[in-house]
């Protein structure tokens, strides 16, 4: 037997022993043949990878190569392998305060869009737009990249810069020098307007939004709220939780929301509310979803307010993250959730019942159509 011949065997030898012995143990926990037979696959593909790529094989690069081709497989923008940096990127995102430049981001037909642009922060000074599309971070395209990827490339210590390159409709593609803030993250802002109509932006649902939602609530109420505006509008969504706390004190006694898993099991939040405290409008537009979508559905279902504006996003799927073993996380779609009324409006959206659109040369000159006429639907309600 010549040496070539002699180290095919060995290697021959090695596979089998690796196959036979994965074979048993996959047996032995129960699996399905076809079950068993692709995770033989795997085993084999990366032992042959390890042992006979050309240079050295970086262990855990090709662990988080392996995860994340899985999770890619499943062709879900929402379910994605986060690897450490990316991982402290999205619980950050939950949080008070981060360093990055205001800007919310999502997938929009494929596209890595702003959603909304948070005011005197470093987006908007350097004069970034929401529905701006993101082309590329640091002259690195980002067509082929996942969204939390991009946000974490986008986020880093305040004082640095980032360079994104932005395609807006109508002008031709440019570059925007931005420097990293620490961005402070108010999520729930109240304010009076005429007539006894109290307005509360929400921006997303994180960890402090029910407990700022509540003190503007009561501010209002004790300044003489006779009806509430609850703005959702560029709302990319957060955590459900936070939402349906929200909803338990604006929503009618029954559903506010059913999560549902493939195998049938339901989980179904309740209010316990005999009425809603009052008259209620949501604005809504293209990028309110997720938990937005979740609180607007429950109260256009239980006939508790009248929603004004455009079509929402339609992201009607939860994710749960799963934390692994080095500091990263499996973050995977696990559920569809259905509004009272049993609809999933996951790619539909939920459409308002007075349709108005954003009127871009009156924002201009300082005048917001929609929010005029959230207030004239409310004026009709008191």
């Amino acid at each position: 037997m010549n040496k070539k011949q002699f180290f095919l065997t060995i290697f021959m030898t090695m596979i089998v022993t690796v196959v036979l012995m994965t074979a048993a143990a996959l047996w032995a926990l129960g699996l399905d043949a076809d079950t068993a037979k692709n995770a033989v696959r795997f085993v084999v593909a990366r032992r042959f990878i390890e042992t006979q790529y050309v240079n050295e094989v970086d262990d855990k690069k090709l662990t988080d190569g392996a995860i994340s081709g899985m999770m890619k497989s499943l062709d879900d923008p929402h379910s994605l392998y986060l690897d450490s940096e990316m991982y402290k990127a999205l619980r950050e995102h939950t949080e008070s305060s981060f360093g990055g430049i205001g800007v919310v981001m999502g997938v929009r037909d494929g596209k890595i869009v702003a959603i909304s642009v948070m005011e005197d922060n470093p987006g908007a000074k350097a004069g970034l737009k929401a529905d701006d599309q993101i082309l590329a971070v640091d002259g690195e395209s980002v067509t082929d990249m996942e969204l939390d990827k991009v946000v974490m490339k986008v986020r880093g210590e305040a004082g640095t810069d980032v360079v994104l390159t932005i395609h807006r409709e109508g002008e031709e593609d440019r570059d925007y020098k931005i420097t990293r803030g620490t961005i402070k993250v108010k999520t729930a802002a109240g304010k009076m307007q005429d007539d006894g109509i109290g307005y509360i932006r929400i921006t997303s649902f994180g960890e402090d939004t029910a407990e700022e939602f509540d003190k503007e609530y009561k501010k209002l109420s004790d300044a003489g709220m006779k009806g509430l505006i609850i703005d959702l509008r560029e709302n990319p969504g957060g955590l459900v939780k936070t939402c349906t706390d929200i909803a338990k004190a604006l929503v009618p006694k029954g559903p506010i929301v059913s999560v549902v898993r493939r195998d049938g099991s339901t989980e179904e939040y309740t209010s316990d509310l005999d009425a809603a405290p009052m008259p209620i409008v949501v604005l809504i537009d293209k990028n309110s979803a997720s938990a937005s979508e979740i609180l607007a559905g429950a109260l256009k279902d239980t006939g508790a307010a009248t929603l004004v504006g455009t079509k929402s996003y339609g992201k009607g799927s939860v994710q749960i993250v799963m934390p692994l073993v080095d500091d990263d996380a499996l973050k995977l779609t696990i559920a569809k959730y259905y509004t009272p009324s049993g609809v999933c409006i996951d790619g539909t959206g939920i459409e308002p019942d007075v349709p108005i659109s954003f009127d871009m040369d009156a924002a201009a000159s300082g005048k917001d159509v929609q929010l005029e006429k959230a207030m004239e639907v409310m004026r009709e309600k008191l």
